[in-house]
């Protein structure tokens, strides 16, 4: 999990989350999706929450909040979310048989993520586990979480030479990319044929491997030239991504093949586990 916002799944069904106010917030919709069985269930919600502000539960709706989460259509909407204890309560008014594993379920989610702030290791463990779930083989998924740890330690290096976030950094990563891979993160996706969906998650074995060089080797220079500010910064970008590429290049010539693959995660037949081949290139 990389970031406070998160999918989570229960038997299969998806369950839209993010973190508010120190604590998790769920889809209110997406729960009882899960336990009406497909019933219209945003039309469900609208007709119990009426239902239950004129029972005298007013806390109920005054607990809710609109929150943005990814909608179907892959735009950030205002949706209706609520915390653990309201959600409780949402869900002893519909009578489900899901209802009591649900609750356990919902009670575990809210405990495992005050024990990853505590021991920020157990959130790498279930990272892994998630990642096993989709089907990623192990030898992907170190790759993947060593990744994690490598982009980490480049940003925060930068947060500490006076780039600030989200823009310049989105700048100084597509900096990296293009000069390691010939293309920009957005360029990337599109290759890959995505769109909303994490980039590195689609990534094969190799595709990783030379996105950590080009990370770890700007880190490096980063540190080594001392650089400040955003422009410096983004100069050690180029020279960091420079590394990558040019070990990329020569590993192409050397294997007579594109490292860069238009194959993504989607496209691998249900059941895949393990690394294969296909096309001539390395897929998950």
């Amino acid at each position: 999990m990389n970031s406070k916002d998160a999918m989570v799944v229960f038997q299969g069904k998806n369950i839209r989350r993010t973190w508010h106010e120190e604590q998790w917030f769920f889809s209110v919709v997406d729960i009882v999706d899960i336990l009406v069985s497909g019933d219209r269930p945003r039309k469900y919600w609208n007709d119990l929450k009426k239902k239950l502000i004129a029972e005298g539960y007013d806390e109920v709706s005054e607990n809710i909040g609109q929150l943005k989460l990814l909608a179907p259509d892959g735009k950030q909407r205002m949706t209706d979310c609520a915390n653990t204890e309201t959600m409780f309560r949402i869900i002893q008014s519909i009578p489900s048989k899901r209802a009591e594993p649900f609750k356990r379920w919902l009670a575990q989610i809210g405990y495992e993520r005050i024990q990853e702030i505590e021991n920020p290791e157990l959130a790498m463990e279930r990272m892994k586990e998630t990642y096993r779930a989709k089907g990623y083989s192990d030898s992907w998924i170190e790759k993947r979480s060593r990744g994690i740890a490598v982009r980490n330690e480049l940003t925060d290096e930068w947060g500490e030479r006076g780039v600030e976030q989200k823009l310049e950094f989105s700048i100084l990563t597509a900096e990296i990319s293009k000069a390691a891979f010939g293309l920009t993160p957005s360029e990337y996706k599109q290759f890959k044929g995505l769109e909303r969906e994490n980039l590195r998650d689609h990534m094969n074995d190799l595709e990783l491997i030379f996105t950590m060089l080009g990370e770890a080797a700007t880190t490096e220079i980063t540190r080594k030239h001392d650089a400040q500010g955003f422009e410096e910064n983004k100069a050690a970008a180029r020279e960091g991504g420079a590394v990558a590429g040019s070990a990329r290049t020569d590993l192409e010539r050397k294997i007579g093949d594109r490292v860069v693959s238009s194959e993504n995660f989607q496209n691998v037949p249900e059941g895949t586990k393990r690394i294969g081949k296909k096309k001539g290139h390395l897929i998950e």
